[in-house]
Order: C-alpha cells, then sequence, then structure tokens
C-alpha cells in the first residue's frame, strides 16, 4: 500500500484524483471494517467530535489496516499527548482542529515528529512493533506521518498564509461549517466561499496540498484541481441517510 503522504503528494502534482474518505465517529471497529469495505483512499477517525475513546480507537486503527486503508486521526486539539498516541497506535498521520496560529502549527509539527525535526518521543507501542522495531519505526515516521491543519476559524483565516508556510506541514483542511460560524458571529461581509478561495490561494502560493471537507463527493467538485485531499460525510450521516431512506 503506498503511504497517504505519498498519495497525498501526487494529487497535490495532478498525478492522482483527489483522494477520498469519510469521518469515523461512531466508536466500533466493526463500523471501521464496514467503511473500509468500500475502499476509501483513506479514514478519519474523529477523536474531536465522536464519542471514541483512545482504546477504541487504536482498535479502529487496527481494523482499517486489516483492510490495508490508510487511517487518520483527527485529535482533539493541538496536544501533544493526543499526538503522539494517535502515531503510535499506527495511524498514518493526525488532523489538528482549531490550528489558528503559526506558533499553534509549529506545536502541532513538533508533537508529531520525532528529533531532529520534532520532539515526539520514542515508545514502544504498537507502530513500532511493541518496541521490536524503534529505528524501523523512526524511519518510516519520517517518510511517511501526515500532519494535516484545520482551519475553521476567523484567526485562522487571517493568518493563513502564516500558517501555510511552517515547515513539516504536509496539509492544510478547511472546515467549512466552523469558518461560516466564525464569520458570521464576528459579523464578517467575508462568504464562506470568499474564504475558501483566500485559503486555497494561500495553499498554492506556498506549494502546500490542501483538502476540504464535503457531505458528498458531488461537494468536492468545485475544489478539483486545487485540493489533494476530501474528506466526504462520515459513519453518522452516512447511517442517518441509510435509516431516512428505509423508513421514509
Amino acid at each position: 500500500m503506498t503511504p497517504l503522504r505519498h498519495r497525498i503528494t501526487a494529487a497535490h502534482a495532478g498525478d492522482l484524483p483527489v483522494l477520498r474518505g469519510p469521518f469515523l465517529a461512531v466508536p466500533s471497529p466493526m463500523v471501521t471494517e464496514i467503511a473500509c469495505g468500500s475502499f476509501p483512499d483513506f479514514v478519519c477517525i474523529d477523536m474531536e467530535h465522536g464519542a471514541v475513546s483512545p482504546e477504541t480507537a487504536e482498535n479502529m486503527v487496527r481494523a482499517a489496516a486489516v483492510h490495508r486503508v490508510s487511517a487518520l486521526v483527527r485529535v482533539p486539539g493541538v496536544d501533544p499527548v493526543a499526538i503522539g498516541q494517535a502515531l503510535d497506535w499506527g495511524a498514518e498521520g493526525v488532523l489538528v482542529p482549531r490550528v489558528n496560529t503559526p506558533d499553534e502549527a509549529r506545536a502541532a509539527v513538533d508533537a508529531a515528529r520525532y528529533p531532529p525535526h520534532g520532539s515526539r518521543g520514542a515508545g514502544p507501542g504498537r507502530a513500532s512493533g511493541y518496541g521490536r522495531a524503534i529505528p524501523a519505526a523512526l524511519d518510516r515516521a519520517a517518510r511517511e506521518t501526515v500532519v494535516a491543519l484545520q482551519i475553521e476559524t476567523v484567526e485562522a483565516l487571517d493568518r493563513v498564509a502564516e500558517i501555510a508556510a511552517v515547515p513539516g506541514v504536509d496539509l492544510l483542511f478547511i472546515g467549512p461549517g466552523d469558518l461560516g460560524v466564525g464569520l458570521a458571529a464576528t459579523g464578517r461581509s467575508t462568504t464562506v466561499a470568499e474564504a475558501v478561495d483566500t485559503i486555497l490561494a494561500a495553499c498554492a502560493a506556498a506549494d502546500r496540498p490542501a483538502g476540504i471537507f464535503a457531505m458528498t463527493t458531488a461537494g468536492l467538485a468545485p475544489y478539483v484541481g486545487r485540493i489533494a485531499l476530501g474528506i466526504v460525510g462520515s459513519d453518522a450521516t452516512i447511517l442517518v441517510a441509510g435509516f431516512d431512506a428505509a423508513f421514509a
């Protein structure tokens, strides 16, 4: 399986289509396996809005690995412990929400990278074969770990060019829903579409891959050619749609 980080780079260059995968917020390895049976490019286990405990999240990463599907973990925030744990479980990368400043971006990168590029600790977790293969895990992490940062607030929008320039960031991920809430709450005249365009332009200027959330694959269509990755809905929204259709 080609590492997700390499596929993001290829999609950014236009050599692959936009990578697509769902959020998984239901705390269930079984649901993870069902989702992976549909052959998404990746899954993103949601520990920010989902009710997913660390133990369950590790088993969800393991379930994705059974199907050879890359797993990202959306951690609760810029938390070195949470970031390190997710990577120790064997996740290919982290999606860090609410990154508002270049300093927070640097902190996320620092937590996700081993020295000399960061301060992540080398522990005997699943990613290192429970301590049997720490040198190989360090080498693999240097080549394959994805650090994706969510741009979803007005503060982040105002500083997106600086955030995009932080070394070690692999992708900026746009949260249009929270952006819309923030713009409305602050009385900005900027539309969500204009904010998204500003973020995508900053990514292009920094040659930084971009991603965005959409409820459906069709919702990604306006951004094709400008994004490398799209998170499409979630297990919960897909369940809602299925049950609503079944009992309409």
